[in-house]
């Protein structure tokens, strides 16, 4: 499976875990917008094959990333849903960089 799919099925799982995360919230609708569709576009795009969708899924993933850490840290019930969004963003910091640190780490012939 190429970096792009793996990269796509992150963004999914990414979109799925919000989605269970805020289905009881008072304000879901907003939270969906707010933090389930990014991810699904991003990753519609990404498998699409659009070649700034690991870019941009990587800056969004730094704010993804810090969002866990911080509902983690607070929120001691939704510790679950935060560690797997801190792993989930990780995992797309990993295969939105790959490509780039393949191209750059190519042995020269």
């Amino acid at each position: 499976m190429t970096q792009t799919r793996l990269l796509a099925l992150a963004l999914f799982t990414l979109a799925a875990t919000d989605a269970a995360w805020f289905w009881d919230d008072r304000h879901a609708l907003a939270a969906m917008l707010v933090f389930g569709l990014p991810p699904l576009l991003l990753g519609v795009v990404a498998w699409r094959g659009w070649t700034r969708a690991g870019l941009s899924a990587g800056l969004i993933a730094l704010l993804w990333f810090s969002h866990g850490v911080m509902v983690a840290w607070t929120r001691p019930p939704e510790r679950a849903f935060a560690f797997a969004e801190i792993l989930l963003a990780l995992a797309i910091i990993y295969f939105a960089s790959m490509p780039g640190l393949r191209a750059r780490f190519r042995k020269r012939r």
